[in-house]
């Protein structure tokens, strides 16, 4: 996430001195009763020791000092985010609410930063936070909506200190942010650093990856599943499901058909459920996997221990929640990692000796789910800024397409490299030019009787370069003859044609072997 956000305006009072708020009549609502917790007309000492936000309500943890030394901890709810640290003098009118009588900022760590000090921070320092409340601010006639939110600072001298930033979009308590300091009263929010995020991604890429399976070997299975007295209705309703989800060749051959087989194939189903859709409404290829693990589980055998293996390997192991709180590690992660080969190999998955006929469905189906998480975990792997400063988003999926009767799995992968924006001296950000964008397409398929083929292309301003591979020397000689029609038909779509070549073998892999990239036009 990128954008400027603006630090709360400080208040005339001098940060460096102690300063006391009244706040009369506010209550905390004790979420337990608790009679006769401070006794009537005595005053206790408590300190937040957490904030959660719950919609626009938020709940604390308070460490609570009776006059006698006694200390409790209560948990209590309160409209008013209240920082962690934050010393209190409470009043019990009623057994289920304290009332806050004064709130005592007495340090910079306990009071919400409203000023970032250059001298201690200078400019272009990056800061590192979580965010811990969001709030809508009432809204002025005529002006935008703002959004106010609490962020507790990561790491600097100023680890452990509450800032309150003003932003035009909300943002997502629980969200880890970086951003550079900009002035006293101004951040540039900047995606994390991609060093420890891609050490994250690599780590469970490699165990995604010695897990996985093809997602044609458990289709096969399915196609050919016997009726008998342990399939389910259900299990028979999960498997219908997922095979009538599977697009054909015709289907793939349109631009909708085309965008819904991208949009099913279960890269973004994390997205659709942060988004609020209902996945069931939809098919799915890795939703209607999950599925038809939940129907196999209750069939097993009770003496079978796939059960403890597909939880780990399946539902535990979705998409990890990158732990970034080890940020002192992010000089040390060495250099960012080569790309990860594409396409992904064939891996099918024997029969073990013993094994029922729903065991093995089982462990088809847990590897087909590692196999889709093995090409949304390169995604990740493969997206963020190049070394020359150029945004690069991946996004790498895989396709099963019905072919008469067989299924092909299609590897795809996109690629988007964004130049750096540009800003002119005085110039409106609505009279910026759009950046230059490059897009580059893969595909890999093994389709009879052509063979095995993959094909790079590269787009830049409405021109084209494409180079194809066959394994199969009649099908590289037949690719050959055909490629002046297809230039012409690539033409007469509006397209200017570069290099359009065939190759015998495959790509050659290493970092030296992508199509030549033109930011410049060379013809100009």
């Amino acid at each position: 996430m990128t954008g400027e956000m603006n630090i709360l305006p400080l208040p005339t009072t001098s940060a460096a001195v102690t300063r006391a708020l009244v706040i009369s009549g506010e209550l905390l609502k004790l979420l337990t009763p608790m009679e006769g917790l401070i006794s009537v007309g005595q005053t206790a000492k408590a300190e937040v020791l957490s904030l959660k936000q719950t919609d626009q309500t938020f709940q604390l943890l308070l460490k609570v000092t009776l006059d006698s030394g006694r200390q409790t901890t209560v948990q209590a709810t309160s409209t008013q985010p209240l920082p962690q640290g934050t010393s209190l003098a409470i009043t019990q009118p009623s057994a289920g609410n304290l009332a806050v009588t004064v709130q005592q900022a007495i340090a910079s760590s306990v009071s919400p930063l409203t000023r970032i000090d250059t001298a201690q921070l200078p400019a272009g320092t990056l800061l590192q936070g979580k965010v811990l409340t969001s709030q809508v601010m009432p809204q002025v006639p005529g002006q935008p909506t703002v959004f106010r939110s609490m962020v507790s600072l990561l790491n600097t001298a100023l680890s452990g200190s509450t800032l309150s930033i003003d932003s035009p979009t909300p943002l997502r308590i629980g969200t880890l942010l970086s951003a550079l300091v900009q002035d006293t009263q101004t951040l540039k929010f900047v995606p994390l650093s991609s060093r420890k995020e891609q050490l994250a991604v690599t780590q469970q890429l490699v165990s995604q990856q010695s897990r996985q399976g093809s997602l044609d070997g458990l289709i096969k299975v399915l196609q050919n599943l016997p009726p008998s007295d342990q399939t389910s209705s259900d299990l028979r309703a999960a498997v219908d499901k997922l095979l009538a989800g599977l697009p054909d060749v015709q289907q793939l051959s349109t631009p909708k058909g085309l965008a819904q087989a991208l949009a099913n194939s279960g890269l973004f189903l994390e997205a659709k459920l942060l988004t609020g859709q209902n996945p069931t409404l939809t098919p799915d290829m890795k939703g209607d996997l999950l599925k038809l693990i939940a129907q196999l589980t209750p069939g097993l055998p009770a003496n079978t221990n796939l059960n403890a293996i597909i939880a780990a390997n399946t539902l535990a192991q979705a998409l990890p929640s990158f732990v970034r709180s080890a940020l002192g590690m992010l000089g040390q992660v060495s250099a960012k990692p080569l790309p990860t080969s594409f396409p992904l190999p064939e891996r099918l998955l024997q029969s073990q000796d013993g094994e029922g006929d729903l065991e093995h469905l089982l462990r088809l189906a847990a590897a087909a789910v590692s196999r889709l998480q093995s090409h949304q975990l390169s995604s990740l792997e493969q997206t963020g800024l190049t070394d020359d400063g150029r945004l690069l988003s991946t996004w790498q999926l895989e396709i099963p397409m019905r072919n008469l009767q067989d299924i092909v799995p299609l590897q795809v992968k996109f690629q988007r490299e964004e130049a750096p924006e540009k800003e002119q001296p005085n110039e409106r950000r609505d009279e910026r030019e759009p950046r230059q964008q490059l897009w580059r397409v893969d595909l890999a398929f093994d389709m009879e009787p052509l063979g095995p083929l993959q094909i790079q292309a590269q787009l830049i301003k409405g021109s084209l370069s494409s180079q194809l591979w066959a394994q199969r020397p009649y099908t590289a000689s037949l690719i050959e003859s055909n490629l002046s029609g297809l230039r012409e038909r690539l033409l007469a779509s509006g397209l200017n044609v570069g290099d359009l070549d065939c190759h015998l073998g495959t790509p050659p892999q290493g970092p030296q072997t992508r199509l030549e990239q033109r930011w410049v036009d060379e013809t100009a």
